[in-house]
């Protein structure tokens, strides 16, 4: 790391280069303005736009600024409105400052909407970046250092308000309001301060910055459920218990109706805009209509619109399709837009000027050291009570202790509301600066100090594991079926997947309306629509009774969790391919017959397939009688020690732990690599290493693995005489698409397809790093 001397330099320099850029930035914009020859006495659109880019432009660069010496970039943001505002332009240049940013009229709304709708984005990113899975997995010690680490300053600041003379108040009347604002800006951490410092950190997956993390969406969630409920009796006028009732049991209802019913809607909703629309960034405005829909329910319910967009924000966050790309659409749009104008704004309203009066600064410091003191010592304690060390505890208290957005906002809703006035604005704003600019350095000294434990360090292993793996690549699961028994073993693996790594399903039936099914095995003459329902509803029985039939402890899908659509082929197989892969889906599951063609190789409509769809196609072939139990698989597989048999290996454990069935690994030694081989613990580095790798992965997924390694000129044969002789059912093949004519995987493969008669899986697993993106 370089040291502060080296660094030093280049951020004065860019301090310098900042502030330069700024002040040309306003004197740009206020010479514009006065080109117009007007005083705004109507709103003026060349004014908007000149207030839109300096907040944009300042924000940026002085987030940039902020970035650079280890701070939040929301930072800059505020520090730049704090500049353009009343405590240094304005008190500078008073009438210039005017001009540019009228503090009454037509022209202060049009930025004030802009603002607003910022408010609501902000809140919809927090929640998408809200891991429920995470506070549910560490509820009983997030929730305990949470919910301290809120009562103590949320205490303190209730009291606070309640002590404060009338005439620091703008409206003694509602001084109850004020102090429940007061109370919330003091004890609400900024989940997304706390998160980016935590992951810049590297401190994502450790134990103690999960927790941190965890600890700061419950503290989010409730705050957000506080802010709004505190916001229906501002609205009032007066606090009694018919409105403090409906604000409570109108905010429980919502919740409960968007956590169940919610959470479906929703995912339905970006399925099917994702699906069937074909114009540019469907799934963006569907999120937008989303959020505002929720937004205006809990503003008609009396709550306030930030918990619409927050709750929305972690229904969409839950999606199970697609989230990576929507979480990028989202963040371009509100991080180059609405953060810098939002927090510009917000600086533009404080008045730092205020804290000349020694009453004003004496109530700042007041605020800061209870907001500090009582966050950190509330977390600290009910880390230690919860058995932390105190190691682990110094780093919580220092985590929890950020404020940031939050309070921000907390502080806006409470101007406009009224509760508020510019001095107590200013104050909160001072106190979320201070404490979040406190917080980063305090808490990665913190967290430097904290040793790794040793169950700590296999849990980042396997987590390590499962980032980097094969099936990790793969988020949609398209099953081609055609009604014979290679659709019904289709069913069964797609089954597999959906239950324990939760990938949605779509089915769709790979015939033409007009084909007969004359397949063996056909469900009989059913319409492709028809049949590919039944396939749907076989597929949802798999599910139900695999789930069923799982033992305790498995991190398995929950029955909300199974998504299972149908996709009508209405267009040429080609093009159905086509337009499926440009919607999310990377992995072809398909079990169609006939799989092989007049030449013995893969047939006709496989070939369409393989090289219609992007993703990655599995080709799954059933021979034989199938078993009646998912758990009377055998599954062999064989591996050369190329890494794409080692990818098909996983694949073939990762069926073997769904169907928790017999696995066996088939480690094929050509006579030219290596010498007599009588005992697998004999073998060479070569097979060690091969061996090493498949148990590291058979380890992962939690299945034993019977081993065996043959040697002998043609794979295909050993293959084959080790599959009949151990009694397994089910081959699972790594391979590679090869030029021809027809669809070939090479020479193994095309043997294996010919000769076997037990089912099998082709794989193409060079294809994993291909994968699909949104509809955009």
């Amino acid at each position: 790391m370089p040291s502060r001397q080296n660094v030093s330099k280049p951020f004065s320099s860019n301090a310098v280069i900042i502030l330069i850029t700024i002040t040309l930035l306003l004197s740009i914009a206020q010479s514009a303005f006065a080109a117009e020859g007007q005083k705004a006495s109507h709103p003026s659109e060349g004014l908007f736009l000149i207030q839109i880019v300096l907040l944009v432009v300042s924000g940026r660069l002085l987030g940039e600024f902020m970035v650079r010496i280890g701070q939040p970039s929301i930072m800059g943001q505020i520090i730049a409105g704090i500049i353009l505002g009343p405590s240094l332009f304005g008190l500078i240049f008073p009438h210039a400052q005017a001009s540019l940013f009228p503090s009454e009229g037509a022209q202060k709304s049009m930025t004030d909407a802009v603002g607003q709708l910022g408010i609501l984005f902000l809140l919809l990113l927090a929640g998408m970046e809200t891991d429920l899975g995470l506070a549910k997995r560490l509820r009983k010690s997030a929730a305990g250092v949470s919910l301290t680490g809120i009562v103590i300053p949320f205490a303190a600041g209730f009291a606070l308000g309640e002590l404060i003379p009338d005439a620091l108040l703008p409206d003694p009347q509602k001084r109850l309001v004020t102090s429940l604002f007061l109370g919330t800006a003091l004890s609400i951490s900024s989940v997304k301060i706390v998160a980016s410092v935590v992951r810049e950190m590297d401190f994502m997956r450790r134990n103690v910055g999960q927790l941190i993390v965890a600890s700061a969406i419950i503290d989010d969630t409730i705050g957000w459920v506080i802010i709004a409920i505190t916001f229906g009796l501002a609205e009032k006028g007066t606090v009694d218990l018919t409105t403090l009732g409906t604000s409570v049991v109108g905010t429980l209802a919502f919740m409960a109706v968007s956590f169940t019913v919610g959470r479906r809607v929703v995912f339905e909703i970006i399925r099917w805009t994702n699906d069937n629309f074909r114009s540019d960034l469907p799934v963006l405005s569907a999120i937008v209509a989303i959020m505002g829909t929720m937004a205006i329910i809990t503003n008609f319910i009396g709550v306030h619109t930030v918990l619409g967009a927050f709750v929305s924000g972690i229904l969409v966050g839950e999606s199970p399709i697609l989230t990576r790309q929507i979480d990028v659409q989202l963040r371009a749009l509100t991080t180059a837009l609405f953060m810098p104008v939002f927090f510009g704004l917000t600086g533009l309203q404080t008045d730092l000027t205020v804290l000349a009066d020694p009453s004003i600064l004496l109530l700042t410091a007041a605020v800061v050291i209870i907001a500090s003191v009582g966050k950190f010592g509330g977390a600290f304690a009910a880390a230690r009570f919860g058995g932390y060390s105190a190691s682990e505890a110094l780093a919580l208290g220092c985590g929890m202790n950020a404020r940031g957005s939050t309070e921000v906002i907390v502080a806006t809703i409470g101007l406009s509301v009224g509760v508020l006035d510019e001095k107590l604005f200013s104050v909160i704003v001072a106190m979320a600066v201070i404490t979040t600019m406190a917080m980063p350095p305090t808490l990665r000294w913190a967290l430097a100090r904290l040793p790794l434990r040793e169950e700590e360090r296999n849990r980042l292993e396997r987590e390590q594991f499962e980032s980097e793996s094969f099936l990790g690549n793969f988020e949609r699961i398209l099953l081609a079926v055609d009604g014979s028994q290679s659709s019904r073993l289709a069913t069964w693996i797609a089954a597999f997947f959906a239950v324990t790594r939760k990938m949605p399903v779509t089915v769709m039936d790979a015939r033409g309306a007009e084909e007969t099914p004359d397949t063996p095995g056909a469900m009989g003459a059913l319409h492709p629509a028809s049949h590919a329902k039944a396939i749907a509803e076989d597929l949802r029985q798999y599910t139900t009774d695999l789930l069923a039939s799982a033992p305790p402890g498995q991190n398995l899908a929950g029955e909300g969790d199974i998504h299972v659509t149908i996709r009508e082929k209405s267009d040429k197989l080609e093009t159905a391919l086509e337009d499926v892969s440009d919607t999310g889906h990377d992995l072809l599951l398909a079990g169609i017959e006939p799989s092989m063609g007049d030449d013995g190789r893969f047939g006709p409509s496989l070939q369409v397939m393989t090289s219609s769809f992007q993703g990655t196609p599995a080709i799954i072939t059933a021979r034989g009688p199938l078993p009646k139990h998912p758990g009377d698989l055998r599954i062999l597989l064989p591996v050369s020690g190329t890494e794409r048999s080692i990818r098909a290996a996983e694949f073939g454990l990762a069926i073997a732990k769904a169907a928790n069935a017999h696995c066996a690994l088939l480690l094929i030694v050509e006579p030219r690599r290596a010498s007599a081989i009588p005992r697998i613990s004999d073998r060479g580095n070569d097979h060690r290493d091969i061996l090493n790798k498949v148990d590291a992965i058979a380890d992962y997924y939690g299945v034993q693995v019977e081993k065996v390694v043959q040697q002998g000129p043609s794979p295909e044969l050993s293959i084959l005489r080790h599959a009949r002789s151990g009694g397994y059912n089910l081959i699972v093949l790594g391979v590679s698409k090869r030029a021809s004519g027809s669809l070939s995987y090479g020479s193994v493969a095309d043997t294996v397809l010919q000769t076997a008669d037990r089912s099998c899986i082709f794989i193409e697993t060079d294809l994993a790093s291909s994968s699909p993106s949104i509809r955009e």
